[in-house]
């Protein structure tokens, strides 16, 4: 069921189910709480879950057209504050990562530990923030068809046969973003710091995800970032969205990372 708080005139909807030490789920661009659906009956047999839907994305609205990952977090937490966690496990798909980088970076003493899906702790190089610019030129007249390239682009020619009916489903929520959410988080991210230091200087446990065939985040960048930054990894055969071409290793995965923390 979800529920919903007020932060700076906006609200922020979020689900919290199950008993036991706090995971907080956070999703990635283009997506919102459902793309945890079938993580959570996991996660919260041992544990309290709680899964936010970010500014600009699912139930939640829109702050401006810059949702800095500084903003996302305060979001984040201003949910924990109401709920009254003290300290909690970070989970963060992509965008979720940036997001849950900037929680930590602020709030170090409230994280068990912190896993990174799909995602990375550096700041997008020139190339990247340029694409993110033409992109928000380009939505605010081709939402539509930008979205739907943009995604199925993050799938292989086997998972989009495999996970067909999936990938339209996670579509479908994906075009159920409104234009503003779109621009204000790209914005965000393209404007984003290194945090490279949150992941080296804090000895809560780190993991981060790595898709072999990802189109986004580089293989062999993403392994070279956790050897840096002394963060354990794990490497799934497939790409960018975990939570579809990976659900039984992921959700293995994610189990074993909250036991050992």
């Amino acid at each position: 069921m979800q529920k919903s708080i007020k932060f700076k005139n906006a609200h922020i909807s979020f689900s919290d189910s199950g008993k036991g030490p706090a995971v907080i789920l956070i999703h990635g661009f283009l997506e919102n709480t459902s793309m945890w659906d079938k993580i959570t009956p996991h996660i919260s047999e041992r544990n309290r879950v709680i899964t936010i839907d970010l500014l600009g994305h699912g139930k939640s609205d829109c702050l401006g057209y810059v949702h800095s990952m500084k903003l996302f977090a305060e979001a984040i937490e201003a949910v924990l504050k109401h709920l009254r966690i003290r300290r909690c496990f970070l989970i963060g798909h992509s965008l979720g990562g940036y997001v849950a980088l900037a929680f930590a970076e602020k709030h170090p003493q409230k994280i068990k530990g912190l896993c990174l899906m799909n995602s990375t702790s550096n700041a997008d190089d020139d190339d990247r923030k340029t694409l993110r610019a033409r992109a928000n030129k380009m939505i605010q007249t081709n939402f539509e068809s930008m979205v739907r390239m943009s995604f199925v682009n993050l799938f292989g020619p086997k998972s989009k046969t495999i996970y067909k009916e999936e990938i339209e489903n996670a579509l479908y929520e994906a075009l159920q973003t409104p234009i503003q959410g779109y621009i204000a988080a790209q914005e965000g991210m393209r404007i984003r710091l290194n945090r490279n230091h949150v992941l080296d200087e804090n000895s809560f446990k780190k993991l981060i995800i790595i898709g072999k065939k990802d189109p986004v985040m580089n293989y062999e960048a993403a392994i070279q970032e956790a050897e840096k930054t002394n963060s354990d990894f794990v490497v799934f055969p497939n790409g960018h969205m975990s939570h579809i071409e990976n659900t039984d290793d992921l959700i293995s995965t994610l189990k074993t990372f909250l036991k050992l923390c």
